[in-house]
């Protein structure tokens, strides 16, 4: 089938089958989220298209069992270069029409490198960190920066498939987890707000006793369930205590699993997150959701396409109209103060509270 292609470097053939397309992408929940409008995008045009996502095994949890991923091959990073070898020969008998490199990083570079297919395209050189750009056969052509989403929208463009409002196909996807969903949310007397109280990186954590004083104020001042939620880490279980010894009416959810969480973020009135992976998690949900950001640059991966009006921006310093860059910015974090959370917990109410609710009374009552 001829597409209409935007330029790459060598130039795509004139055809390109799309019955069998692997996705490499290994990298964290965050990246896995913005991957599935893509994943929609392939599948709505070629629906007969199979499927196979590399990917390690935390985002996998999510990943797996998504109606258009039809094979997933698990990157094991504990298993050092064993994982290698592992994701090899789960590709060798496997001949793919099409690998997406959708990301950047040498690791990634050399499983792109395992797989056999006539047409690897990832980024242009500019983009391609650790020369990752010599393991694909064809990249697509330099752009300024922009949003993670629309740089892997660029991989749409590129081979001519349409895309336009992200369509992620997230959220309780059986009878289980539906279940689950009702169970967790119907234990409590309020509607259930989900805290993110740590990542994976210490500089994008916002602090403890923050975190009890804006409990405290939901549950007291707002009538809301605040919800501890992220893993169990030995940092998320010291916020966790530290949490629960100041606000001991807060509830911890924490450990409960990508495929839990997203039942229980799917589930909640709002959401209060860092930049980590359930932020875009909640936004592929349609869950409204405050966006605690400072160390990392929200022009490229802050909210994609809504609840921009529930962000708060402590990465750039007032009036800065800053590039669209992977600059990382130390000691930002604390910058958001109480106040500036509570302030959009209050915009919330006025704009978002009544309609969420109602949708969540109509969709839990319709079960």
């Amino acid at each position: 089938m001829a597409l209409e292609q935007k330029p790459t470097t060598p130039p795509l053939p004139s055809t390109v089958r799309f019955d069998r397309i692997c996705i490499v992408m290994m990298s964290a929940v965050g990246d896995a989220v913005h991957v599935m409008p893509v994943l929609n995008a392939i599948k709505a045009t070629y629906p007969r298209a199979h499927v196979t996502w590399v990917l390690q095994p935390g985002p996998a949890t999510l990943v797996r069992g998504h109606p258009h991923v039809d094979d997933v091959v698990i990157f094991d990073r504990s298993r050092g270069w064993r994982a290698f070898a592992d994701v090899r020969r789960a590709l060798a008998e496997t001949p793919f029409d099409l690998v997406l490199g959708l990301q950047v990083y040498f690791k990634a570079g050399l499983i792109t490198g395992f797989t056999r297919a006539p047409v690897k395209l990832g980024f242009d050189r500019a983009r391609a960190r650790d020369a990752n750009w010599l393991f694909t056969t064809h990249r697509i052509a330099p752009h300024v920066g922009q949003h993670v989403q629309d740089q892997y929208f660029e991989f749409l463009d590129a081979l001519g498939i349409p895309h336009g409002t992200p369509v992620w196909g997230l959220g309780p996807w059986n009878d289980e987890e539906r279940a689950f969903q009702t169970a967790f949310v119907s234990q409590f007397d309020r509607p259930i707000v989900p805290l993110v109280i740590a990542t994976s990186k210490p500089a994008k954590d916002w602090l403890p006793e923050r975190w009890v004083a804006v409990c405290h104020a939901l549950y007291h001042q707002h009538g809301l369930q605040p919800v501890l939620v992220g893993g169990r880490s030995p940092r998320e279980l010291q916020a966790e205590a530290e949490i629960l010894r100041g606000a001991p009416f807060a509830h911890s959810a924490l450990g409960s699993g990508l495929r839990k969480l997203a039942a229980i973020l799917d589930g909640a009135a709002l959401a209060i997150s860092p930049d980590t992976g359930p932020l875009h998690l909640a936004i592929a949900l349609r869950t409204p959701v405050i966006g605690l950001m400072g160390y990392t640059n929200p022009k490229r991966v802050g909210p994609y396409d809504f609840a921009h009006d529930l962000l708060i921006d402590a990465y750039g310093d007032p009036g800065e109209d800053y590039p669209i860059d992977m600059v990382y910015r130390e000691h930002r974090m604390e910058r958001i103060t109480v106040a500036d959370v509570l302030a959009k917990v209050s915009h919330w109410e006025a704009a978002y509270r009544a309609p969420r609710l109602t949708a969540l009374s109509d969709r839990l009552t319709s079960r």
